[in-house]
């Protein structure tokens, strides 16, 4: 038996069954490459769904969290630390809004958003007690907590987690009628995913942001966009709602904020939001640690430095231009924006399949709901690197 397969069995027999990994144990990484157990190179065209957008292990960040390690790791907030001031400063700074709340993961950030929107909705428009009403879409994925997967449309995510929150709607995504159909004096938010990652790097219609922000303007409701994949350059802007000029009322950061090193998550959004909160009423043991503010500032600065949002723009455009030029009878589909690209397989072929041959060929990949194939890469990656990445995927398409 290998050490690879060794390891496996040991994950397989001490690890719940939640996961259905490709057949690969890696042991290292840097950069836009990731080598297995035996030595063998591959090109990470996941990035840990976009967590790893600087790449694995940029140096800045790894600097920053071997100094910080060895200086203050988590005080807890029931004191101020010397690094929190200045990451939600940095983040206030990069994204324009007033406030932040630090979390871990997306979901504790998602789960802060639907808890803003509630007292908001509460406090501020005056919804009666215990009957706001939150509005998501067909095909979300904003998390694994029992709230957010009460409100899913995936049946396997919600079958035998119930009961379920009540209080949400699920409307078409990209059906700007169906949002304002569903909207009533109860309404205190609609929470959306300006691409839909995990549903198979779906697009809604040009104008659907521009046009969710009008209408829930119009009806004093909350705009809260989760970019928790999309977010921080990912789609080759800031955030994926710059590419129609919108604002949202908050924005749900995770994954990259960390700098692919710690998870780090935040709700942001104006004070006007933020002022329904209160001491006591949430709060995170590790969120805002001292570790994580480090590396998250740092992160923050290597994006803007770097130019990673300019390089997912312009790479992007050119790998999506270079995959459409690929024929094969298993393609439906190839889309995405920036560095966040989907190529969808036909359903009476096998995703997963193609994920197996790409891997084989030195390229990791992922199949989402059996049938897209994601190609993220970290957004260092270079245009040699991409052609790279073609030559694999023309031998396996």
């Amino acid at each position: 038996m290998t050490t690879s397969e060794h390891m496996i069995n040991v994950e397989r027999q001490y690890g719940a069954n939640i996961y259905s990994p490709l057949p690969l144990v890696i042991s290292r990484a840097k950069g836009v490459y990731a080598w297995d157990s035996g030595g063998k190179q591959y090109m990470d065209m996941m990035s840990a769904y976009s967590a790893v957008s600087h790449g694995h292990c940029h140096p800045r960040l790894v600097d920053v969290l071997k100094k910080q390690a060895e200086t203050l790791v988590i005080p807890s907030r029931s004191y101020y630390n010397d690094k929190l001031g200045v990451f939600l400063e940095t983040l206030s700074h990069f994204s324009g809004y007033d406030q932040i709340i630090p979390m871990n993961t997306g979901a504790e950030a998602v789960e802060t958003a639907l808890k803003a929107a509630h007292r908001w909705g509460y406090r501020v428009k005056k919804i009666p007690d215990n009957q706001a009403e939150i509005i998501v879409c067909t095909g979300n994925f904003h998390g694994r907590t029992t709230t957010i997967v009460g409100f899913s449309s995936d049946p396997q995510y919600r079958d035998g987690f119930g009961p379920y929150a009540n209080g949400y709607k699920i409307v078409p995504y990209g059906d700007v009628d169906a949002l304002e159909a569903a909207i009533t004096e109860n309404t205190a938010a609609f929470l959306l995913e300006p691409i839909q990652g995990e549903a198979g790097i779906f697009m809604p219609p040009q104008g659907y942001l521009r046009a969710c922000k009008k209408i829930c303007e119009k009806h004093h409701v909350l705009l809260i966009a989760d970019e928790i994949q999309t977010g921080l350059g990912r789609t080759g802007k800031r955030f994926c709602c710059d590419h129609e000029n919108v604002r949202p009322d908050g924005i749900i950061l995770g994954k990259s904020l960390g700098g692919g090193l710690l998870p780090v998550s935040a709700f942001l959004a104006d004070r006007h939001i933020m002022d329904v909160f209160h001491p006591g009423d949430h709060g995170s043991t590790f969120g805002g640690n001292a570790l994580a503010a480090a590396v998250a500032t740092e992160a923050i600065k290597v994006l803007e430095e770097e130019k990673l949002a300019e390089n997912s723009a312009d790479l992007g455009s050119y790998f999506l231009e270079q995959l459409r030029q690929i024929q094969h009878p298993a393609i439906a589909d190839i889309r995405g924006k920036g560095l966040f690209i989907g190529l969808e397989i036909k359903r009476e072929f096998n995703a997963r399949h193609f994920c197996l041959q790409l891997m084989d060929k030195g390229l990791l990949s992922k199949e989402t709901h059996k049938t897209v194939i994601r190609f993220a890469p970290p957004l260092i990656i270079k245009k040699e690197q991409i052609d790279e990445a073609l030559n694999i995927i023309s031998i396996c398409f």
